[in-house]
């Protein structure tokens, strides 16, 4: 039992000093090691948040200094009352073009409301399939991409599906510009289709529905493309995971699957950072979608997820986005109207649909620890994805960070043993800045990260099992002629988790879980019979009409009589116009005035996070409450009783085939000795790999699935025998003739010999020693008097 006496210091004088902080920690320490941990958390956050606002203020501060000094060293001369006539004409003129400005977005925003299912799809499209007509009506529908004049797509070659998030908003972003996910397929010359998604779902739609739904828009695009191979798969943001249930539950038709910021586990992350995971928590996880889709009359309003978004950045929701309108009004208007066409187009889920996420992504995590059931009958484990996976995360991405986009490997699998013993290949890379948008929006990253890509998945089937970071470096050329230098490193799990910045304990976050599915009965049983009986289609549409985010769009249309006589104002403003220049004293104290206002927002915002992550962890990290989470916090894949992967069958299989097999089977293995005895592949010999796959024989005539299988079995045999796996190269290779020919093979995938490394180089005359070959490659005392050897 805890001894209260133990706070206080013994033998110590009456006036000695006590440090009553070390007292308290060390009289729990031991005994009430679950206390002191839950009161170091709360420290750290605030410590954390602290220190983060200090910093902010003080560069803050200097900057300001800075620039006010150079603002009142222009308010001098004789020509200020001329240039303050300047800025107020200008003012009042740019008041009237941002009033019109808002008048065209509500416009968009009233047609929308009002029945247009236009995209913000860019590319001119047609339909392919209408998900309204399948047998399980869905409000989906397939659209192929016509590749613009000057660009042809092969038919054979490898089709794109992308699928766009349904996060609150419509579809089209990975289209939106030129410069885009679709841009880096078409261009590549690869048949590209979309799936697009309505305003209103179908009635009784679930997510079982809208998968079984992508499964058929993917079986009509094989049936388009049958000489192709199985098309890529990519998701962006909530259409990454949906990529993966589709992938998951469909495994035989898909292709390489790519997610781009998606949420595939929602409860990892770090404290200190990125709050939108805590909300859950703190806004009565599932029973609250629960309610708000029964108050909508079985339908949950998309606004809602979009205003969540909204309120992590409350600097540029209310006032940094309006700003750079108003400043730049000349020239801003075309690209704040086309994005906001589609951040304030609303779609619908129905109450099935957003519960599913939330019970099984956002509060549960359920996909991220393998314990998702899309239906009864069909349970999800994104270990039976066959293809291989590529995650594209962020560091810059508040909404879904690294630890979020990755931390299910950590969860399903026990190391990267058992993902070679599975026959997986999951790439991931990381850029150190982009936002969340900027992943699958930014015109920078559809160059860099989409367009190596495309790319890569020209070859990832070349790849041997195992995890790898895709590190993309050594830019070369400028413009459209611009290169990057591709490789992939090997990584071991717990690297890849250090390169996301770690993850915190899940317990606080299976603490939420347990109470909401808890609430979710109570409100069932309880509260959900007279909800129902008090909401009707009329009451739903007022309850949306009325919310913050469609008030606002709806007061600044035409449908608003106020704004109607602002059209012809801005019209008149544009042939008048006089705009004050950029060196106009007023103009420049202006923009330091509205920076002011900027970085006051932004410390509302982190002011915000700290409480919403404080708050959080002093409710649900408290030990008692924790206790009620512990047995969800503790149901993962991985957690699983770690099993002897060499009684996997597929393991067992492939070590009864160690001396067993042809011409084929043995350079491929000489490969995998290649690759994993420097530890990365570059993209050059991966690509030179796959040619010879390709287009060699007997390698040509072989079906892909039994390439991948047969790289699959030889990865395990140098793997788990390695030396038994060199041994038994002369059964495989039988002849003389073979012999050469599979060491000038994998001379010709390595590369020139300057290029190798010194581990390659030893690897190459292992190999030959082993088939009873004089050795390939002879080294001198450096890289530069490599020669090879006749």
């Amino acid at each position: 039992m805890f001894d209260v006496t133990k706070l206080f210091p013994q033998n110590e004088t009456r006036n000695a000093p006590t440090d009553w902080t070390g007292s308290w920690t060390k009289a729990l320490d031991g005994n009430n090691d679950d206390y002191v941990q839950y009161g170091r958390d709360l420290g750290f956050i605030v410590q954390a948040h602290g220190k983060q606002a200090m910093e902010t203020a003080g560069q803050n501060t200097r900057a300001n200094l800075e620039t006010w000094q150079q603002v009142m060293s222009t308010m001098t001369g004789t020509a200020l009352p001329q240039q303050w006539w300047a800025y107020m004409v200008d003012g009042t003129q740019r008041a009237v073009l941002f009033a019109d400005a808002m008048r065209e977005r509500g416009n968009y925003f009233a047609e929308h409301e009002e029945g247009s299912n236009k995209t913000v799809l860019s590319w001119n499209h047609e339909t392919v399939v209408d998900g309204t007509k399948l047998t399980r009506p869905v409000n989906y529908s397939l659209v192929r991409i016509l590749p613009p004049e000057g660009v042809a797509a092969r038919e054979d070659g490898r089709p794109y599906i992308i699928i766009d998030p349904r996060a609150g908003h419509g579809s089209g972003i990975g289209g939106f510009k030129h410069a885009s996910e679709v841009g880096a397929a078409i261009h590549g010359g690869h048949p590209t289709y979309f799936v697009t998604f309505t305003r209103m779902p179908m009635p009784g739609q679930t997510l079982a529905d809208v998968t079984a739904a992508e499964a058929d828009f993917v079986r009509e695009v094989r049936r388009r493309h049958p000489d192709a191979p199985k098309p890529v798969i990519i998701g962006n943001c909530q259409g990454g995971w949906a990529s993966m249930l589709l992938a998951a539950t469909n495994p035989d038709i898909t292709g390489p699957v790519v997610a781009n910021g998606a949420p595939l586990s929602y409860w990892a992350g770090q404290k200190g950072k990125n709050p939108m995971r805590y909300l859950g928590g703190l806004v009565g996880g599932a029973t609250t979608v629960h309610m708000l889709g029964d108050l909508g009359n079985g339908m949950f309003d998309g606004s809602s997820l979009v205003f969540n978004f909204e309120r992590l950045s409350p600097s540029n929701t209310w006032w940094e986005k309006y700003y750079s309108l108003w400043d730049r009004i000349d020239t801003e208007v075309p690209r704040f109207v086309g994005f906001e066409r589609w951040w304030g187009s609303f779609y619908y889920m129905t109450t099935d649909e957003i519960a599913w996420i939330v019970e099984n992504l956002f509060v549960g995590n359920r996909l991220g620890r393998g314990k998702a059931n899309l239906t009864e009958r069909t349970h999800v484990d994104l270990r039976e994805v066959k293809s291989p996976i590529i995650i594209f995360a962020s560091h810059g991405d508040n909404i879904t960070p690294p630890q979020q986009a990755l931390g299910w490997v950590a969860d399903h699998y026990t190391g990267v043993d058992e993902i070679k013993a599975r026959g997986q290949r999951i790439l991931y890379t990381l850029h150190p800045s982009v936002g969340h948008l900027g992943i699958f929006v930014s015109s920078s990253v559809a160059k860099k990260e989409h367009g190596e890509i495309v790319s890569t998945l020209k070859a990832i089937e070349a790849l041997a099992p195992g995890l790898y970071e895709m590190v993309i470096t050594e830019e070369r050329g400028e413009g459209v002629e611009k290169a990057f230098k591709v490789a992939f490193a090997e990584r071991s799990i717990e690297q890849m988790m250090t390169q996301c910045g770690g993850d915190d304990s899940d317990k606080p976050f299976a603490t939420v879980a347990r109470f909401s599915e808890l609430g979710v009965e109570v409100y069932d049983l309880a509260i959900r019979p007279f909800v129902r009986a008090m909401a009707n289609q009329a009451t739903a549409e007022l309850m949306a009409n009325t919310g913050p985010m469609r008030l606002q769009r709806w007061l600044t249309s035409d449908r608003n009589p106020a704004m109607q006589p602002v059209k012809e104002l801005a019209e008149q403003v544009r042939e008048q116009r006089q705009a004050a220049p950029d060196d106009n004293p007023f103009r420049q104290l202006e923009r330091f005035n509205a920076n002011l206002v900027t970085q006051w927002w932004d410390g509302v915002r982190d002011t915000q996070n700290a409480l919403i992550e404080w708050n959080f962890h002093l409710l649900w990290g408290a030990p008692p409450v924790q206790a009620l989470g512990e047995r969800l916090s503790k149901t993962v894949a991985g957690a699983e009783p770690r099993e002897d992967l060499r009684t996997l069958t597929e393991v067992q299989d492939a070590l009864d085939r160690i001396e067993l097999g042809e011409f084929v089977d043995g350079v491929v293995r000489m490969l995998i000795f290649l690759a994993q005895s420097r530890k990365e592949v570059r993209r050059s010999r991966l690509e030179r790999s796959n040619q010879m796959l390709m287009s060699t024989e007997p390698f040509a005539s072989m079906k892909p699935k039994h390439r991948t299988r047969m790289i699959h079995k030889e990865t395990l045999i140098v793997g788990y025998e390695p030396e038994a796996a060199m041994a038994a190269l002369p059964k495989l290779l039988r002849t003389e003739e073979e012999r050469k020919k599979a060491l000038e093979i994998c001379e010709q995938i390595a590369g020139p010999a300057d290029e190798m490394s010194r581990e390659t180089i030893d690897m190459m005359n292992r190999l030959a020693l082993a088939l009873g070959q004089e050795p390939v490659i002879g080294t001198g005392d450096d890289p530069g008097s490599i020669r090879r050897i006749a």
